[in-house]
């Protein structure tokens, strides 16, 4: 519906509105507003396309966290959390406030996190119409009747066309995502991005439910035929969500999840799909959600008569995305929880192809690989990469930490012993050489081997300890060749192997020394080895 000023809760914001203010507008209706706006256009299978303009990914180096006494001391300052001035917070939220003021505005109220124990209540308030829906797909629609008293927990405000001023903001350029935990309230300025919605609020969950014991967790999750949950972490690249989405498991989120003496539970209502290359065969669940009224696509390439998309085109970015709701995809957990995980998956595509497909990890190993959080980009992927580059991103999410990677570390082993949680790393890369001589390991050996894996068949096969990356490996598996197994036997220069992976663990040595001093001496020593 639309509402005027008053009634909106924009009021206690300080935002005095001279245009109108639409609060709650179910799907079909914001697709005309962003239509009549021209703010998107209709594709020919139903969803609604829109152009992010220069901003096509998230901007990190313009995150900051207002450096205040209720957070100041939980918050893991540095390059990740940078901090704000109150006096620039307060300079920046009146002008952001007063130019809200001029606009037509979007306002949804919905719900972060599917257990109402540990909920969070979030009000919208945006200048695009079809924010306003990608919100609405992401996040949970409350039932009408919790509308009417509806009370925000926390508030996000975004002007992607307000323009900071670094002298006058404290910022580092014309765009700003800040984070006032004091205020409970998020700015978002100078981005049409649609992704930071998502993103601050994930961050903000990171900090609030760590501190009630509960952990934050940026990863997918599914639950099997015999009603047995599965966590997938990964960075970008390495298969997180197609491997969680399996036609014969359930899913219950894409990407962020808690875990608590409950058991697991989505934050999210929805899915936020990468697009590029996408297709029919290979990933036909996401595929069908493109295809459909209400979903959101992000920057993807539409011809301009017949609007029939094309996924392979990848002019505007290689982050083409699509928001949808999870109520799109057929096997879903609608309510969102799921119990404790009895299988645990770290996924890494290591494109310097001397990590074994799957391995065990003790619980130990699991805090050391998840303090690591590793993959690796390959050449030709961003301009000047002419080989494998490794990347380490604590706990899979270091930009979304608000707390020391040690806090979610310790919750993650707590959980795992007390739930006697089994826990694999499986790479998704490269096999008999490194990205340029081997090969990309076979999407069908990963999928038997996280099917032998779930099923319990991995507990009944014999397994060797690597003697560089110290995990155990299986020396058999279902459906997948032996020769398989072993990444070293699958070098035709052993010689080569062994100073490829004696190179890799040395970058994990050196990038552990961050942690050492914060960690017992069993999950330091639960890394490579030289």
């Amino acid at each position: 519906m639309s509402q005027s000023q008053t009634g909106s809760g924009i009021e206690a914001l300080g935002i005095r509105p001279t245009r109108p203010v639409h609060v709650n507008l179910n799907t079909s209706v914001i697709y005309e507003h962003a239509i009549r706006r021209n703010e998107g256009i209709l594709a020919a299978a139903g969803p609604l396309v829109c152009r992010t303009g220069q901003h096509t990914g998230r901007s990190p180096n313009d995150k900051f966290v207002v450096q205040e006494p209720s957070s100041d001391a939980h918050i893991w300052w540095g390059k990740v959390n940078k901090p704000m001035r109150p006096a620039h917070y307060d300079v920046l939220r009146a002008d952001v406030v007063a130019h809200l003021g001029q606009q037509e505005l979007y306002v949804q109220d919905l719900y972060a996190g599917a257990d109402p124990a540990y909920r969070l209540s979030v009000r919208f308030v945006h200048e695009l119409s079809w924010q306003n829906l990608f919100v609405r797909n992401l996040f949970i629609v409350p039932p009408a009747e919790d509308l009417a008293g509806f009370a925000p927990q926390f508030t996000v405000m975004t002007a992607p066309s307000f323009k900071c001023d670094p002298a006058r903001h404290g910022t580092r350029s014309d765009v700003v995502i800040a984070l006032n935990l004091a205020a409970r309230e998020i700015i978002i300025a100078g981005t049409s991005y649609a992704g930071e919605n998502k993103k601050s609020i994930f961050t903000v969950l990171n900090y609030l439910l760590p501190l009630q014991g509960v952990l934050a967790m940026h990863c997918s999750a599914n639950i099997g035929p015999q009603g047995d949950t599965a966590l997938f972490f990964g960075l970008s690249g390495t298969g997180k969500t197609t491997l969680s989405s399996d036609a014969e498991r359930r899913l219950i989120g894409d990407d962020e999840h808690g875990w608590s003496d409950r058991g697991v539970f989505n934050f999210e209502g929805g899915c936020y799909a990468k697009m590029i290359k996408l297709s029919a065969e290979a990933e036909p669940q996401i595929y069908g959600t493109t295809r459909r009224f209400g979903t959101v696509l992000e920057n993807v390439v539409i011809d301009p008569v017949t609007r029939d998309i094309n996924f392979d085109d990848g002019s505007l970015t290689e982050n083409t995305r699509g928001a949808y709701s999870i109520e799109c995809i057929d096997n879903a957990v609608l309510e969102g929880i799921g119990g404790h995980p009895q299988n645990i998956i770290m996924l890494t595509a290591d494109a310097y192809g001397v990590l074994p497909p799957i391995a065990r990890l003790s619980p130990e190993a699991a805090m050391y690989h998840y303090l690591s959080g590793y993959t690796a980009k390959v050449a030709g992927t961003e301009k000047g990469v002419t080989e494998p580059s490794a990347t380490f991103s604590t706990c899979f999410g270091a930009p979304f930490l608000p707390l020391n990677p040690n806090v979610y570390a310790r919750q993650l082993g707590e959980r795992i012993a007390k739930y006697q949680s089994k826990v694999w790393l499986v790479n998704t890369g490269w096999t008999g050489g490194p990205y340029g001589v081997g090969s990309r390991m076979k999407i069908a050996h990963t999928r038997a081997m996280i099917r032998a894996a779930l099923s319990g068949q991995l507990d009944h096969v014999g397994y060797q300890r690597h003697p560089v990356f110290n995990i155990e490996v299986p020396t058999s598996c279902l459906d997948v060749p032996m020769g398989v197994l072993d990444p070293r036997s699958t070098w035709a220069d052993k010689d080569a192997y062994d100073a490829q992976a004696a190179r890799l663990a040395k970058m994990f040595i050196d990038n552990f020394r961050t942690f050492e001093a914060d960690v017992p001496a069993a999950v330091r020593d639960a890394g490579p080895r030289l």
